[in-house]
């Protein structure tokens, strides 16, 4: 009975679009649309203005391990690193969402594989 009841919320939660990943999953995933993150790389990317006012850093602080205010709404924005925010980067739509409408704001463009990637790498090592 429990199995049944497990592959049917599998079933449901898949037919929803949630996708319950993990940092490492979604890490891969980013990777093998083109090539090895890099955390140096990363590091370098979060704390760039890309020619714009604005890096990630300017909301999201270096290291990005607490909890910051966006520098506009004062919006709290809880911490970015999978190692101060369980939640982060375990759901791959919610994750493609921050990544589109952040790297807007910072870049006036999408972010590629790439970047995410890097990014991504480096946030995993932030302790």
């Amino acid at each position: 009975m429990f199995w049944k009841l497990l592959s049917g919320s599998v079933l449901m939660a898949t037919a929803l679009g949630v996708c319950a990943v993990t940092p490492q999953d979604l890490l891969k995933s980013y990777e093998a649309q083109s090539g090895k993150g890099s955390p140096v790389r990363g590091e370098q990317f979060f704390n760039a203005k890309h020619g714009n006012e604005w890096s990630c850093a300017s909301c999201h602080e270096n290291p990005p391990n607490h909890e910051t205010k966006h520098i506009v709404t004062g919006k709290v924005i809880k911490p970015l690193a999978p190692s101060a925010n369980s939640a982060r980067f375990t759901d791959e739509a919610k994750a493609d969402k921050w990544f589109k409408r952040n790297c807007n704001d910072v870049l006036t463009r999408d972010c590629t594989a790439q970047e995410k990637a890097d990014v991504l790498a480096w946030l995993m090592t932030v302790k």
